[in-house]
């Protein structure tokens, strides 16, 4: 069997394609494609699958110049991707998000059209608000993966809601000592992990440091901080000059391909509202702080930390709230003991029944 996965951009596009990918690893052929100057052509090499790059653009929301740009980007693109799964001949084509999907999932319609090709098109949609790719794409494919909601009621028969995969590294985590070790935490300690995302979070780093320097941090907590790669100087110069810092243990990281040390010491988490992020915090039953990405596409990942608010297994706190120096009076509220426990058992409870599982078995009935 071959597969081949559309998607890129984020962490949050590629993960849960790297999940499917990994499980079907022993039977199938892989490939990926993507754009030549996003994050796959880091996350999908070292995942060790090879990495295809074409042509695409964002499609813009109004009328404008860019519109024609974006138009004939992605028209080269949907030639390259003609040519591409033309060599591949996959039985499968996933596209799990970004914009650079559009072009892929188009060429593979195509394929279907004009006889070429069998293999069905399934969408991976981990958002509970489709984005406008996905909304386009949502007629061409064959099936619709994943939180299945905000779709139009004539597509809802292609939903199959399996909840968001995750990451075999992530299903089996580390010994707390070993990873705090690797580290260089004291297992002993509660651990605060901080996750900006693959790209980062600005606001959650300043908001980090402010309280650090205002000694504003729950105390006898330890800091891990996943900056991401361009804040990361920024942040280690204002730890080293905060002088609480020697009472208060603060690791920096710029970013971990492997998530599966830093979960293992997560008492509490403090992220963005990505829905690959999501997925692994109710798999992992980790209580969290979500600050949503206040420019995210359809306020999908306001849509996403609502549902997580709802089911009692996040805090939810914006950017303006963040920057406003709110964040030690959300933390002490999470930290006390019983209110942790709480959020920690109501993400469980949002965890789906395996949906690694699900979608193996929907390969299995398609293909």
């Amino acid at each position: 069997m071959t597969v081949v996965f559309a998607g890129g951009g984020t962490g949050g596009h590629l993960y849960p394609a790297i999940a499917i990918a990994d499980a079907l690893r022993p039977r199938a052929t892989i490939a990926f494609i993507g754009s030549a100057d996003r994050l796959e052509t880091t996350i999908v090499p070292k995942a060790g699958y090879p990495l295809h790059t074409i042509c695409a653009h964002a499609l813009p929301r109004r009328l404008s110049f860019d519109l024609l740009r974006a138009v004939a980007h992605n028209v080269k693109g949907t030639l390259q991707s003609l040519a591409l799964l033309a060599a591949a001949r996959p039985d499968l084509v996933v596209a799990t998000g970004g914009y650079v999907c559009f072009p892929v999932a188009l060429a593979a319609r195509i394929r279907q059209l004009v006889g070429l090709s069998r293999a069905p098109i399934v969408l991976l949609e981990p958002n509970l608000a489709p984005g406008v790719t996905t909304r386009l794409l949502a007629p061409m494919v064959d099936e619709i993966w994943g939180e299945c909601g905000g779709f139009a009621r004539r597509l809802r028969a292609k939903c199959r809601p399996t909840g968001v995969p995750v990451r075999s590294s992530l299903r089996s985590l580390p010994s707390r000592e070993a990873a705090a070790s690797r580290l260089g935490l004291d297992p002993a300690k509660p651990v605060l992990l901080a996750i900006g995302g693959s790209q980062g979070a600005r606001t959650i780093n300043n908001a980090l440091v402010a309280a650090l320097q205002r000694n504003a941090l729950p105390r006898s907590w330890q800091v891990l901080a996943l900056t991401g790669v361009t804040e990361y100087e920024k942040v280690c110069a204002a730890v080293r000059a905060s002088s609480d810092a020697a009472t208060t243990p603060f690791v920096v990281r710029p970013y971990l391909d492997e998530m599966g040390d830093a979960y293992a010491v997560a008492d509490l988490v403090v992220a963005r509202a990505g829905a690959s992020t999501l997925g692994e915090l109710a798999a992992l039953a980790k209580p969290s702080i979500l600050v949503p990405y206040p420019f995210a596409t359809e306020a999908h990942q306001a849509a996403n930390a609502a549902r997580f608010e709802a089911g009692g297994a996040a805090l939810v706190i914006n950017d303006q709230q963040l920057a406003s120096g709110a964040l030690p009076a959300v933390l002490a509220e999470a930290t006390a003991p019983q209110r942790l426990a709480t959020l920690a058992s109501n993400a469980r409870r949002l965890a789906q029944n395996d949906p690694l599982a699900q979608i193996l078995a929907r390969i299995d009935t398609l293909v």
